[in-house]
């Protein structure tokens, strides 16, 4: 079982970009013995952002890819994002750039579905030290675009969690471990899913 994470680069403010710190983590921490842990930092940036996740799926064909990344407003929040939006991409990534026509695939649906049961999941898991909520806005900018993207080239089997910023209780280490149980228990609804 080949699973692939992303984090994303420094934008704006943040220097050190909070999801690419818990990928790191994650990648450490690993997902047990049947699974191999495929990472990348994507940039800020919506075209090269696109151009990974399409490489992603036509070279790597994962079972599931999941990206994370930073929600600045959440403060000791998880979101996990139910589905990714085609359209209303009006701000400018790290580059200065945003989609022409502010929309992710020109013949694409207006959202798409994750095949991932985030109400589910958010019922099934409970983590110290931080609530995880359920999201159906992953808020038009770089996270929703990619999220859009790798639902479309991955028939849907793909996930996207917002961690919060880093701060003296939200860890790198403490998102990482949040990530692994999150991710082990996505793993087990594509598991039910495949019988």
């Amino acid at each position: 079982h080949l699973s692939f994470f992303s984090g994303f680069g420094p934008f704006r403010q943040y220097l050190v970009n909070s999801s690419w710190e818990a990928v790191k983590e994650l990648s450490k921490r690993g997902l047990g013995e049947n699974i191999s842990l495929h990472i990348m930092q994507l940039p800020v940036v919506y075209q090269k952002a696109k151009e990974q996740v399409f490489k992603i799926w036509t070279t790597l064909q994962p079972l599931l890819s999941v990206h994370v990344g930073l929600a600045s407003s959440a403060k000791a929040l998880i979101i996990l994002e139910q589905c990714g939006k085609n359209k209303g991409y009006q701000e400018m990534d790290v580059c200065g750039f945003h989609p022409e026509g502010g929309c992710c695939m020109l013949d694409g649906p207006e959202k798409i579905e994750s095949t991932i049961n985030m109400k589910t999941l958010c019922k099934n898991i409970s983590l110290e030290g931080i609530d995880i909520i359920f999201s159906r806005d992953a808020g038009r900018y770089i996270c929703d675009y990619t999220y859009y993207t790798s639902l479309y080239y991955g028939n849907g089997r793909a996930a996207f969690i917002h961690v919060p910023p880093l701060s003296t209780s939200l860890t790198a280490d403490f998102l990482g471990k949040a990530l692994q149980t999150i991710i082990l228990e996505m793993l087990k609804q594509c598991g039910d899913q495949r019988k």
